[in-house]
């Protein structure tokens, strides 16, 4: 099996149970944050769907992006969250019911802003001839890897929330295995053109990873939020699904050029992801390995 056919049969699969994943952990309880934290859920939201797209397109323009490659880098930021995030928001201390109620409300809306700011990002850039993007398909198929999994995952947690609490974690392992099974061969595919992807644009996509946290955090701020809210933020907004992102790419739109730039996303967006879980949990292993005084 290719990079191309795994593409189009492992990343929709696991994207499907990361979604679903998403889905099972809510329970009604969840969505009151909404009205609990409606400055963090608003500050989010509008992070994830304001904010980061534009900030994608200043990062392409400052970097002077090829029309392509700044395609792929707004693929990125339109994509919404997904297990990753809530991962990590759990080991970086973070907010883990404000992350999924954020990452679950993303989720419903993409499938619906993705492909229409998409298609006028490829009239902009002068690509929408070369490149076929058909709206209404794009929409069926990120709503059947997205918005119905998660809907699903709803009401499986609605109807059978003791199976779904033990299921849990085994469906969130089995995304992430197999998305990372996924971007093992992509990255076994593209071996050859990596260093020169990381040479070309590192700078670019690390460049928006980081701001994008920082602006998740200032949003914090702003709104008046404690450290573990904007702690929150900064994951949700800073780190998307490149999951979501290849998908569109190299399965929708079937562009090598957008691809690169979403799994160097992919890759490079997990060392400050890192360097942020090791800050907030520094301190702990500070006191953990600390001599006990007598």
């Amino acid at each position: 099996m290719d990079a191309k056919e795994l593409g189009n049969l492992i990343l929709p699969l696991s994207l499907f149970l990361m979604m679903l994943g998403v889905g099972i952990t809510l329970a009604a309880s969840d969505f009151k944050q909404v009205w609990k934290q409606p400055k963090a859920v608003a500050g989010g939201v509008l992070g994830q769907l304001v904010v980061l797209p534009l900030l994608a397109l200043l990062t392409a323009t400052l970097c002077s992006l090829p029309g392509i490659y700044a395609l792929g880098l707004l693929v990125i930021a339109l994509s919404p969250g997904g297990v990753t995030s809530n991962m990590i928001t759990l080991v970086a201390r973070g907010d883990t019911a404000l992350s999924v109620t954020l990452t679950a409300l993303s989720s419903l809306i993409t499938p619906f802003t993705l492909p229409l700011v998409l298609t006028m990002a490829l009239a902009f850039y002068g690509e929408s001839n070369t490149l076929s993007f058909p709206v209404l398909p794009v929409i069926g198929k990120l709503s059947a890897v997205t918005l119905v999994p998660v809907c699903l995952g709803i009401w499986l947690r609605y109807r059978y929330a003791e199976p779904c609490t033990r299921l849990e974690p085994w469906v969130k392992r089995a995304a992430v295995m197999l998305f990372g099974l996924m971007v093992l061969s992509l990255i076994r595919a593209h071996w050859g053109a990596l260093p020169q992807m990381v040479t070309e644009f590192g700078a670019a996509v690390t460049g928006m990873a980081l701001a994008a946290m920082l602006c998740g955090t200032l949003i914090g701020r702003v709104l008046g939020l404690n450290g573990q809210r904007q702690v929150t933020l900064a994951i949700e907004v800073g780190l998307q699904n490149a999951g979501t992102a290849l998908m569109v790419t190299s399965v929708v739109i079937q562009s090598s050029e957008m691809s690169s730039i979403a799994l160097l996303y992919g890759i490079l967006m997990q060392f400050p992801a890192a360097v942020l879980m090791l800050w907030r949990n520094l301190p702990n292993v500070r006191r953990r390995y600390q001599p006990s005084g007598r």
